[in-house]
């Protein structure tokens, strides 16, 4: 088996006097779209922003392409490979749509033929070019912050509900450059409550409970047993479509 693009090993995260991960032990492998599961509250987003170096574990161990971001800086984790999409969509509102992606593009200048394969997912962004992202609407001010995220190559991307508040065309745009992300070196944890959506593109899965994970295995092993969904999650996967 080939070493894990990120590795959390007893991982505990508090937040002043709350105590949210609880020895988190989860393996992405490298490659593919994996996905984590979970109620509202379970500990998915501080997961994420652990990772990321957001909120720094108090016990346990990240590893990262077999390497301990832990103690490191989140602008040192971002320049190791990582990229973080927020929930929030997070984006500088002042900024044009340009401005936003040439930020996050880290080796200078904009590759234009990247920014040409980002347009045919989301074209709204090319027409909105340079407009205040501040004026975008929800949907496209989220298609501004998965863009800045995949605006270069990165290791591992960090998704946090991609699809929360999105049109079904927008949604199936994200599928489409999710399937060319994960042809393309590029690893996904994405967290997302759509379960339409990450049963198409999920490869792996795990699934949080108060702080800690509870389950681990393949998207279709979950997806074809509804008994194990219903004892996990208190519903069917086919419920949500």
């Amino acid at each position: 088996m080939p070493e894990p693009i990120l590795q959390l090993s007893a991982v505990h995260t508090h937040i002043g006097e709350y105590h949210i991960l609880q020895g988190v032990d989860l393996v992405v492998p490298r490659g593919g779209l994996a996905v984590l599961l979970g109620r509202n509250g379970a500990g998915k987003t501080t997961t994420l922003r652990t990772i990321m170096g957001l909120w720094k574990a108090s016990a346990g161990s990240v590893k990262f392409d077999g390497r301990d971001i832990s103690a490191l800086s989140t602008p040192d984790i971002a320049q190791a490979g990582i990229a973080y999409v927020p929930e929030s969509m997070a984006v500088f509102s002042d900024l044009t749509v340009r401005e936003n992606l040439l930020l996050a593009a880290r080796s200078g200048p904009l590759d234009d033929a990247r920014v040409e394969w980002i347009f045919g997912f989301f074209p709204a962004l090319k027409k909105f070019w340079n407009y205040p992202a501040g004026n975008l609407s929800g949907g496209q001010k989220q298609m501004v912050a998965i863009a800045r995220a995949i605006v270069e190559q990165r290791k591992l991307l960090l998704i946090d509900e991609p699809t929360k508040g999105l049109a079904p065309a927008i949604i199936q745009s994200l599928i489409a450059a999710f399937r060319e992300l994960k042809e393309s070196d590029t690893t996904i944890l994405l967290v997302e409550q759509n379960f339409s959506f990450v049963k198409t593109l999920g490869d792996t899965v795990a699934v949080m409970d108060d702080g800690r994970i509870v389950h681990a295995g393949s998207m279709r092993d979950l997806v074809e047993d509804q008994d194990l969904q219903q004892r996990l999650l208190g519903l069917s996967l086919d419920s949500h479509q």
